[in-house]
């Protein structure tokens, strides 16, 4: 389980093309220290499994199912990355919880900067609208981040200095593509309703 929290912007140094898979080599001098065979690191909010780590480097596959669900398949050598180890048992959780399951893309639609912040637009499939509500969280390319305005079709955040400086969310451009994940506690209130929520389980 993650939080949301990045710890580090990290960077693809190889990527690899398999047959039903990529291998991709990131760098990350944080989220490497103790890092071992097997452990989890979430990698722009995909949660991935170190297969290879050697100094601040660490190799991770990708199989097409993730590569096609997330934004993961875009990267390239010398994209950054946000980066976060899961959250340790007894820790503070600083976002929310997060799974590092991504359920969809969106798209950078529009930034407009302000003084002291910046809102960002992001498109928001149709299937994941009704989990995205006016000031409930939602995890952007592994970003936990507070929603300002849920529409039908899109959504907006609102970013402080430090998470456009800290965070991919400072690089992205409009067309960009962003991991979306929903907040797990309105799918298993949904789950749970089940026929009572219309639109339930489509």
């Amino acid at each position: 389980m993650f939080t949301g929290i990045v710890e580090e912007l990290g960077e693809v140094t190889a990527v690899e093309n398999l047959d039903d898979a990529s291998r991709f080599k990131l760098r990350g001098p944080v989220v490497t220290e103790g890092a071992q065979h097997g452990d989890s690191i979430a990698v722009n909010g995909v949660c991935l499994t170190v297969v290879e780590h050697e100094g601040d480097e660490f190799t991770a596959d990708v199989m097409a199912e993730t590569l096609k669900r997330s934004s993961l398949g875009a990267l390239t050598v010398g994209s950054r990355v946000n980066l976060e180890r899961p959250m340790a048992v007894g820790a503070r959780l600083g976002g929310h919880i997060v799974q590092g399951h991504v359920d969809g893309t969106g798209q950078v639609l529009a930034r407009t900067p302000s003084d002291h912040w910046e809102i960002v637009k992001i498109s928001l499939p149709a299937d994941l609208a009704r989990y995205v509500v006016e000031k409930g969280s939602i995890t952007v390319d592994g970003i936990s981040l507070t929603v300002v305005e849920a529409g039908p079709d899109h959504f907006t955040v609102s970013l402080i200095p430090t998470t456009l400086a800290l965070t991919t969310l400072g690089l992205k451009q409009p067309g960009d593509p962003v991991n979306l994940e929903v907040d797990v506690v309105a799918k298993y209130v949904e789950r749970l309703l089940g026929d009572r929520v219309p639109g339930a389980g489509k």
